[in-house]
């Protein structure tokens, strides 16, 4: 039973997956960047996953969706985002395969093992304390600038969690790359994988994807660029086929990027 506050929330689809997201109408809303990064993530057949930091639960929920027998944690410390998440999972049947813990990333050795998981994903704050514009919106602060845990928490997180043959894939906006890499180096985290976001072929890119590995070695990949729309202005081909949309779709009803 779908129990919605219309003043202070929406229900969004994601038609290509069969989900439906309940977000908050004025707080932090997700874009782009959880569909990019959960296909990026390539998550397998029952793998067990864990998503830090996970908001309403949409990256959690695409991953189970994209992988049926696979299994999700998702890890929010907001206490209203995390109540959102589990609603969001039982909206969409998927209670049985997704959890929701509300933990502070920095706590999480307290409640898993080490090498819990075979897939850790993350989309982290990505502004420093005292950086950018402050949002009148309640929640998007939090959800945007690093308030308990920075990027290196969020990494030794990933690191103590993931399994050493396991995989751990975020996506950051990229003006904090090189400090990423740095911080990656700190923490034995070998570079794998790396995409560039570009909103189109013209602009600079505004995020990147990284798949980062514990405990082995290899060189660094770095794919062709993913651009989200195409040179007539509407969405791209890959991006379409990300969302599972055809042409005539071009919009989903999701909120826009």
């Amino acid at each position: 039973m779908l129990n919605l506050d219309s003043e202070t929330e929406t229900l969004d689809e994601l038609s290509g997956y069969d989900l439906r997201i309940i977000q908050p109408r004025h707080g932090y809303r997700f874009s782009v960047d959880p569909l990019l990064l959960a296909d990026f993530a390539g998550v397998r057949q029952g793998e067990r996953c864990a998503d830090l930091g996970t908001g309403c639960g949409v990256i959690a929920l695409l991953l189970a969706r994209i992988a049926e027998g696979a299994s999700v944690t998702a890890v929010e410390f907001q206490q209203v985002m995390a109540g959102i998440a589990q609603r969001n999972v039982r909206l969409n049947g998927l209670a049985g395969r997704v959890e929701v813990v509300e933990e502070d990333i920095v706590s999480l050795k307290a409640h898993f093992p080490v090498d819990s998981f075979d897939l850790v994903v993350s989309n982290p704050p990505y502004r420093r304390p005292g950086t950018g514009k402050v949002s009148p919106r309640r929640g998007r602060d939090e959800a945007r600038h690093e308030t308990s845990a920075t990027l290196a928490d969020f990494l030794a997180a990933a690191k103590y969690l993931v399994k050493p043959a396991g995989r751990i894939c975020l996506i950051y906006h990229t003006c904090r790359l090189a400090e990423l890499m740095a911080q990656a180096a700190v923490q034995k985290l070998a570079p794998l994988r790396l995409r560039m976001v570009h909103g189109n072929t013209r602009m600079d890119a505004r995020m990147f994807m990284i798949e980062l590995a514990k405990g082995r070695t290899g060189e660094l990949k770095v794919e062709p660029p993913l651009f989200v729309r195409g040179e007539e202005g509407g969405y791209s081909e890959e991006k379409l086929k990300i969302y599972k949309l055809q042409r005539k779709d071009a919009e989903p009803q999701s909120r826009k990027d």
